[in-house]
């Protein structure tokens, strides 16, 4: 008997022993059954050559690696060598004999070593591991991988189906979700009962609802949308889909059929908002009808497929309750925050990719007056203001002509004229800057901004270089007078290992001295579990002149924060 260690790419390992020969692929008849697009149907064996453990690989077209090196026959095996086949790695750990020469391999003619390649389903009839016995968090994720049968029926319906309908040639803006999908249904119903019965395990009302949504919808991607615990949906290649949940990134079993597929979805996504993507313009923005935001990149830069992120935004608006419910932020640190939105302190929400910045901003926003105009200017509309007073503007990528563009510097300056009492830019990037403190500084205060920062000092740092490549040519002194003089507040969002959001630091900028510019820290906010936020015994600056709008007492306490793992961030709850 030969004793291994099987290990899958979802994480399950299985402790298995084998009798030799041992077959290995998607036959029923084999030994070791694999699933897998990377798996043939006869693809490898272990066999027993005068007491010594070979593999062969039956000329499979992704192949057997041992080692991590391709080998079409490799031997002798020995304890703790590494078979990869498809999704399966195979670690030995027990052989019927003694075996002491180092293995040596014959290699595949006309081919070189290849690597293991995209992750795709596996499984293999056996009992499940420990590993198995811990369920996904998120519902979709207990859908089942489609195998590799069922895999090409789906493509090979696919393609007849667009055939059939040439949605390419159809102008689908002009038809309903609802009456594109009953014509599509029709047409797809006759193909499934043309073609030849759908693989065991799968029906044919599962499979007709997937083409479908592969064909007129968003594929694998429309139950992800629909799952309230998603809050990121990550298509790293058709057969590769990764989500975040509650902070941390796992697998997702379903995959598209074809790289066209995701083509085609990204082309239903984009299309309608008037932006394009092709091989001169393979990257875009975009966003879904419930203010999803939306990346899109394709070949020639995509090396290894269309690549699509989807940034999921709550169903409903959120609120400060929420952030304080899950220990985000404490109650002092919301008043002050509150307080400083209502008194029109400038003020900037800095953080990394993801730490929640929008969502904040949005939740600040409430705080708002009604009787006041505000005009928000975005590169791709994220923000949603719960404001009656409310216009948005968005930037334009150029037209084919390579005309028509509208960056976010001309749309600040724009706004100027159109007499807002605050003005919010989704996030500054470039040359906008200097327009957005400008505005500050010029009878509109109270505007509030975002950008990619780790800390409150490298935040002030980037405000300085976005300014210098506004082009404007400014003596480096001159900048930092506009910053200090513009700026009040800057609060720092983090991601925590654990993936949770929360406020890292709120910090006052206080102005200049010796040509810098001067930061005092009002809060911190320390990691847990439990979340740890204390006051530093510093009053603001800003309020010096209304001291009955914050209580001093805020500014030196010290609040613990016990709150369930939630992410009121990212939770469409």
């Amino acid at each position: 008997m030969m004793e291994t260690a099987l290990e899958f790419e979802d994480g399950r390992r299985i402790l298995q022993s084998f009798q030799l020969p041992l077959s290995i692929g998607r036959d029923e008849a084999s030994g070791l059954r694999l699933r897998g697009w990377r798996v043939a149907r006869h693809h490898a064996r272990l066999m027993a050559r005068e007491g010594e453990v070979w593999v062969e690989d039956f000329g499979a077209l992704a192949g057997t690696e041992v080692n991590g090196r391709r080998v079409a026959l490799y031997g002798p095996l020995r304890v703790n060598d590494e078979v990869v086949i498809g999704p399966c790695l195979l670690r030995v750990l027990g052989l019927p004999g003694t075996l002491s020469a180092p293995g040596t391999a014959v290699e595949p003619p006309g081919e070189a070593a290849a690597g293991l390649g995209p992750p795709a389903s596996g499984a293999v009839a056996a009992p499940a591991s420990l590993a198995d016995t811990e369920r996904p968090e998120s519902a979709v994720m207990e859908a089942a991988t489609p195998s590799a049968e069922g895999l090409a029926l789906r493509r090979r319906l696919h393609g007849r189906l667009i055939e059939a309908l040439q949605l390419r040639r159809r102008d689908i803006g002009l038809m309903s979700d609802e009456a594109l999908r009953a014509e599509a249904s029709k047409v797809l119903l006759s193909l499934i009962a043309e073609d030849e019965a759908p693989p065991r395990g799968q029906d044919r009302e599962a499979l007709a609802r997937d083409l479908l949504d592969e064909a007129v919808g968003l594929g694998p991607l429309e139950g992800l949308l629909a799952d309230p615990e998603v809050t990121e949906i990550m298509v790293n290649r058709h057969d590769e889909i990764f989500v975040e949940i509650r902070g941390r990134l796992r697998r997702h079993p379903r995959a598209f059929s074809s790289e066209q597929a995701v083509l085609g979805v990204i082309e239903r996504i984009v299309a309608p908002l008037g932006r394009r993507i092709d091989d001169s313009s393979p990257m875009v923005d975009a966003r879904l009808r419930d203010g999803s935001r939306v990346n899109a990149v394709i070949a020639p830069i995509a090396l290894r497929g269309a690549s699509l992120t989807i940034r999921k935004f709550p169903a409903r608006r959120l609120g400060m309750a929420d952030l304080l419910a899950v220990g985000a932020l404490d109650e002092p640190i919301a008043v002050f925050l509150q307080a400083c939105v209502r008194h029109k302190k400038n003020l900037i929400v800095s953080g990394g990719t993801g730490s929640g910045k929008t969502s904040l901003l949005n939740i600040l926003s409430n705080a708002i007056p009604d009787g006041e105009r505000v005009v928000t200017i975005e590169d791709a509309a994220e923000l949603r203001l719960n404001h009656r007073h409310l216009v948005s503007l968005e930037a334009r990528p150029a037209n084919l002509e390579g005309r028509g563009r509208v960056e976010i510097r001309d749309l600040v300056r724009n706004a100027l004229r159109m007499r807002p009492d605050r003005i919010v830019v989704g996030e500054c990037r470039g040359g906008e800057a200097f327009d957005m403190l400008a505005a500050m500084n010029t009878g509109h205060e109270g505007s509030l901004t975002t950008l990619h920062a780790n800390s409150p000092r490298d935040a002030l740092g980037r405000l300085e270089t976005m300014i210098l490549m506004a082009g404007m040519e400014l003596p480096l002194a001159a900048v930092r007078e506009h910053v200090a003089s513009s700026i009040d507040v800057i609060v720092q969002l983090l991601r925590t290992p654990d993936g949770r959001r929360m406020v890292g630091s709120v910090a006052e900028v206080t102005g200049m001295e010796g040509g810098r510019i001067q930061t005092q820290e009002l809060f911190r906010g320390q990691a847990g579990p439990p979340a740890v936020y204390s006051g530093c015994g510093l009053l603001p600056d800003c309020f010096a002149r209304e001291p009955h709008v914050v209580e001093a007492g805020l500014f030196s306490r010290r609040t613990v924060c016990e709150a369930p793992h939630a992410d009121a961030f990212g939770t469409a709850s």
